[in-house]
């Protein structure tokens, strides 16, 4: 478990760095796709509409598969806490909805991305935030202090997914919600893809099939429990940009296509 988390770490916090840099990321912290090639994962989550007036380095640097704050509901006045805030583009997105009388958590391990994420605060302007340091696995939040928990393709990524959901449940008020969006799997995946560290960083080897995940946060103690598909994943759409990264599409195909898809997971901690 602590191998994949220095990977992930590792990957993240150069994807932090390019765009720092001025290049753009992409694929929940993999590598940089060729030029020209869609990451059929990351591309057109956001509308100009949601990110106008945001920082730039916000939107190249969400590595998310989703987009939580457009389905989650969000009042203002209420606590959100955004879990793998990366750049920070839900954390912002999520302060516009809470409203000046709510506040927002970014929550993320990686040095490079809260520096990220801080910069783009203090660009944007935004006062009713503020980026933690921590793992998902030990949020470093008190009992009850929240009532919404999004993320936006960090959960599988986790090599411990009970004890990130667990810390999710602590953290909620009662009655509190989680929505997140997720890579999950409908079906068995060949041990050998889920054994790779570089797909595990890559959203694919982690994530959990779908009534895995329905039963996880069961245990964990949620109730009103779904998982609603966003965007399944076809290698064929993906063919230019897998084959930018190394991976042998044809070899590939037979075992992923239409099996992974970006889900929206909707739960309630009970009053």
């Amino acid at each position: 478990m602590s191998e994949i988390k220095e990977v992930v770490k590792e990957k993240y916090g150069q994807a932090a760095l390019r765009v720092m840099s001025g290049a753009a990321s992409c694929c929940c912290g993999g590598k940089a796709a060729p030029l020209g090639a869609v990451d059929p994962i990351t591309a057109n989550l956001y509308d100009e509409k949601q990110t106008g007036g945001l920082p730039a380095d916000a939107l190249l640097a969400s590595l998310g598969c989703g987009n939580p704050t457009a389905l989650a509901q969000l009042n203002p006045g209420e606590v959100v806490l955004d879990l793998g805030s990366g750049g920070g583009i839900d954390v912002f997105l999520s302060a516009r909805r809470v409203g000046p009388t709510g506040k927002v958590y970014g929550l993320d391990m990686t040095d490079e991305m809260l520096t990220l994420a801080r910069g783009n605060q203090r660009a944007a302007g935004v006062q009713n935030v503020e980026f933690l340091k921590g793992e998902m696995e030990n949020i470093p939040l008190p009992d009850g202090a929240v009532d919404l928990i999004i993320s936006n393709c960090v959960i599988n990524l986790s090599a411990d997914k009970d004890r990130v959901l667990r810390e999710a449940f602590r953290v909620l008020k009662p009655g509190g919600r989680f929505a997140v969006s997720d890579v999950v799997v409908r079906g068995e995946i060949p041990a050998e893809i889920r054994r790779s560290i570089e797909l595990w960083v890559g959203c694919l080897a982690g994530a959990l099939e779908e009534s895995e995940y329905a039963a996880k946060l069961a245990q964990a103690g949620f109730t009103e429990i779904s998982i609603e598909p966003t965007r399944i994943y076809r290698v064929a759409e993906a063919r230019e940009f897998l084959s930018g990264q190394g991976v042998d599409v044809d070899a590939i195909a037979p075992l992923v296509d239409e099996r992974f898809f970006s889900g929206f997971i909707r739960a309630r901690k009970p009053r």
